[in-house]
C-alpha cells in the first residue's frame, strides 16, 4: 500500500525555529540525518506519516498544523489569481501552494496589495458616479468612506459587545490569573502558538507599531510605545487568536456596506477585546463600584493606562451589571474629533462635543492634568465631564509628539455614583455650552466661532456684538 506523503518543509522549518532548535538537534531527536532533514525542509523529500507520528511524540505537535492551510492564505491567493488580469498567468495551483508555504509574508503582502487595488477601484467608481451627477447629491462620497461609516456606526450604538466580553472573561479566568498580565499573555502566545514577542527599536520598525512575522513566528512591538500600550498591542494579537470567532461573529452582525468597512470594524473590535482581556467585565465593574469609578485607582488595579481605563468605563452595559452611562470622545489639538463612543452611544443631538468652551480643548495647555466641569445644554440637560490629555508613541528626534485629549462624561444625575460628583454637587457653578456654534443660539458668547444658521447676524455700522458672529 502506497505511503501517504506530505510536503510541508517550510512549516517544519518554522516549527524548528520556534522551538529554538538547530537542524542537527532536531534530526537527532527524530532519528534521521541532518542532510535528510534539510531536504525535507526544502520540500525535496516528503514528510511521511512515520515522521509526523515521531514529531507528535517528541514535540507534542498538532499534526493538522503541518497538514492544512489553517490561515486560508491559499484560498485567498486563488481568489487573487482568478482576477481576469491574472487568470492566464499560472497553469495550476501548485505554484500558489509553494508561494504560500515557502514565503507566507510575501504571499500576505500580495493579498493586501490586491485588496487595496480592489478597494481603490471601488472608490474611483464612486467618484465617477459623483462627477457624472455634476456635483449633485454630494453626500455620496462621504457616505461611502469606510472609516466614516465605521465611526458613525460605533458612535451611535452602545460600546458593549456581550459575546466578546463573555469570551474574554473565560480566557482571563483560565490564563491571566497573576498580577502581571503582560508576562502571562506572552507565555500563552509562546506555549499555544509558538509565537515569541520582541520589542524592537524605532529604527527596526520604522513606521510600524506592531507586526507579526508568519515565517519566524515572532510578534514585533515598537519600543516607541509606553509599557501599557505595548501590553495592549500584545493583548490585541492574543484577541485575534483566542477570540477570533467572537470578533468575526460580532463584526458580521454590524450593518456595513463594504469589505474595507468590515475589516476596520474588526480592528476596532479587536481593540475592544484587548481591553476586555486586560479588564474583564465582572472584576472591573466590581472594582469600579468599590472605588467609586476613580480612574487613577482603576489604572493601578488593572495595570492599564488612563485612556484604557476610561474607554472601558464607557462600555458598562451588561444586564444586571450596569454602570453609569459614561460616554467618551477623543480630539486632537486642531479640534478634529477622532472617535465618539459610549455605554448608550454618544449623545449626538444633545451634546455633540464641538463647543469651544469645553475644557477638553483647554486640557492641551495643562497636559496630564485631569480637568472636571459641570455643563448645561440649551435644553437644560446637564453633564459631568472629565478631560485629560493622552500621549501617543514616543517621538523621534525632531519629530512632533502626538498628543490627543480624551473627554469622559456622564449625565449629572448619575455623577453622585463617582468620586468626581461631590466636587460639583454643592456648587452653583455651571458652564453653559451648546452643541456646535452654527446650531447654538446663546447670545453674547465670547467663544463663538461661526454664526448661528438659525439667526440673522443683524449687525450694522452703529452696533456690534461681543464677537464677530454675534446676533441680536
Amino acid at each position: 500500500m502506497a505511503e501517504n506523503k506530505i510536503f510541508a518543509g517550510p512549516r517544519l522549518r518554522r516549527l524548528r525555529k520556534a522551538l529554538g532548535l538547530t537542524q542537527t538537534a532536531m534530526a537527532e531527536a527524530l532519528a534521521i540525518s541532518p542532510s535528510y532533514l534539510n531536504l525535507i525542509e526544502r520540500n525535496q523529500r516528503p514528510l511521511t506519516v512515520q515522521l509526523l507520528l515521531k514529531l507528535t511524540a517528541v514535540y507534542d505537535v498538532d499534526i493538522t498544523a503541518l497538514q492544512s492551510d489553517d490561515s486560508g492564505m491559499l484560498s485567498q491567493l486563488k481568489l487573487v489569481f482568478s482576477d481576469p488580469l491574472l487568470s492566464g498567468e499560472l497553469p495550476g495551483d501548485q505554484e500558489l501552494v509553494e508561494v504560500s508555504e515557502a514565503a507566507p509574508n510575501a504571499a500576505l503582502a500580495l493579498i493586501k496589495l490586491y485588496r487595496a487595488y480592489g478597494e481603490q477601484a471601488a472608490r474611483l467608481s464612486d467618484l465617477t458616479a459623483l462627477l457624472a451627477r455634476e456635483g449633485h447629491d454630494t453626500g455620496l462620497a462621504s457616505a461611502r468612506l469606510p472609516h466614516e461609516e465605521v465611526q458613525t456606526l460605533f458612535s451611535r450604538r452602545p460600546a458593549f459587545f456581550p459575546a466578546i466580553d463573555a469570551a474574554a472573561e473565560a480566557f482571563h479566568r483560565g490564563v491571566l490569573t497573576g498580577d502581571d498580565p503582560g508576562t502571562l499573555l506572552r507565555a500563552w502566545l509562546k506555549q499555544k502558538h509558538g509565537i515569541t514577542v520582541r520589542i524592537l527599536p524605532p529604527g527596526a520598525m520604522v513606521s510600524l507599531g506592531r507586526r507579526f512575522d508568519r515565517h519566524t513566528m515572532r510578534l514585533f512591538i515598537s519600543s516607541r510605545f509606553s509599557p501599557h500600550d505595548r501590553q495592549r498591542e500584545i493583548a490585541i494579537e492574543v484577541a485575534h487568536l483566542a477570540l477570533r470567532d467572537e470578533i468575526s461573529t460580532t463584526a458580521d452582525g454590524l450593518t456595513l456596506s463594504s469589505d474595507e468597512a468590515r475589516r476596520l470594524a474588526r480592528f476596532e473590535l479587536a481593540r475592544y477585546a484587548a481591553n476586555a482581556l486586560l479588564m474583564p467585565y465582572g472584576p472591573f465593574i466590581e472594582a469600579a463600584r468599590r472605588e467609586r469609578f476613580d480612574i487613577s485607582l482603576l489604572c493601578g488595579r488593572f495595570s492599564v493606562s488612563f485612556e484604557q481605563a476610561a474607554t472601558r468605563l464607557a462600555s458598562l452595559r451588561r444586564p444586571q451589571q450596569t454602570g453609569p452611562g459614561f460616554f467618551a470622545m477623543e480630539v486632537d489639538g486642531a479640534g478634529n474629533i477622532l472617535r465618539r463612543f459610549g455605554a448608550d452611544g454618544f449623545p449626538h443631538a444633545d451634546f455633540r462635543g464641538e463647543c469651544p468652551k469645553l475644557r477638553v480643548y483647554e486640557s492641551f495647555y495643562q497636559p496630564g492634568r485631569l480637568l472636571s466641569e459641570r455643563v448645561e445644554m440649551p435644553d437644560g440637560s446637564q453633564f459631568l465631564l472629565l478631560s485629560r490629555t493622552v500621549d501617543g508613541p514616543e517621538p523621534a528626534l525632531d519629530e512632533r509628539p502626538r498628543r490627543t485629549a480624551l473627554l469622559l462624561g456622564l449625565p449629572f444625575a448619575e455623577a453622585e455614583q463617582t468620586v468626581y460628583g461631590k466636587r460639583h454637587a454643592g456648587s452653583a457653578e455651571v458652564e453653559r455650552i451648546g452643541p456646535v456654534c452654527r446650531l447654538c443660539e446663546r447670545q453674547g458668547c465670547l467663544s463663538r466661532a461661526e454664526p448661528a444658521i438659525t439667526r440673522p447676524l443683524g449687525l450694522d455700522e452703529m452696533a456690534a456684538g461681543l464677537s464677530a458672529f454675534d446676533f441680536r
